[in-house]
């Protein structure tokens, strides 16, 4: 996927989860942040960040901000396996741009029908594909939190994420193919954790539903200031 346009700033603050302050062409601008979760270890005062501009964009115009946050560039040491030149690691923090890419690959996999949004028990699940006589569901989570070159979820406690394993490992009982991607959304980490430090009901769950015969797969990036693809 690609964003249409994009400009540079530098964080500043974020008043709260939906929102965060920007140095944007020497002015401080009110951003919308396109990521809930805490991102504390990313979101630091004084970093580069990289936003998507709707500035001019044509059904934009009653945008209550005219940019989005989408990525941001981390500082890692040098002990970091993932330490390039400058130790700046670019992070894509869309929280929408999972879904949108994990689409474009599963496109690209031969599945007979892929809908998204399957309305599953209580919950929508992200993908629901058929091949040949086999059903599949799929849930997508993006990670951004990394640490010495290893990916981590959550970065805060997730009901919501507890829920959707356990709604695979039944619908597994029930004759599905079930899978939980992780789509990393830092560039060279391959494998992601439960971060149990910050949520170890999530890591129960994911072990249960690693018994029952979910799949899980880590769906690894390339990461630009304006894309984010599955390689």
């Amino acid at each position: 996927m690609k964003y249409e346009k994009i400009v540079s700033g530098i964080f500043i603050d974020r008043p709260n989860r939906f929102i965060a302050l920007v140095e944007i062409e020497g002015r401080t601008e009110t951003v919308h942040v396109k990521n809930t979760g805490r991102c504390q270890e990313l979101l630091v005062s004084g970093c580069k960040v990289i936003l998507e501009d709707f500035r001019g964009r044509k059904g934009c115009e009653k945008r209550k901000t005219k940019f989005d946050l989408i990525g941001v560039y981390k500082k890692i040491d040098r002990n970091n396996p993932l330490y390039r030149d400058n130790g700046l690691l670019l992070i894509n923090m869309d929280s929408q741009a999972p879904n949108k890419v994990a689409m474009e690959y599963l496109l690209a996999q031969d599945y007979d029908f892929i809908k998204p949004e399957y309305v599953y028990k209580n919950s929508r699940i992200d993908f629901y594909m058929e091949k040949e006589n086999k059903k599949f569901l799929m849930e997508i989570k993006g990670c951004t939190l990394e640490e010495n070159g290893t990916g981590f979820f959550p970065d805060a406690p997730t009901l919501r994420g507890v829920k959707h394993l356990h709604e695979l490992a039944l619908a597994r009982d029930e004759g599905f193919e079930c899978i939980l991607g992780f789509v990393i959304q830092v560039p060279g980490v391959k494998k992601v954790s439960a971060n149990n430090a910050t949520d170890p009901e999530f890591g129960k769950a994911l072990d249960f539903a690693r018994s029952k015969g979910v799949k899980v797969i880590f769906l690894e990036c390339e990461v630009t200031e304006d894309s984010l693809k599955i390689i």
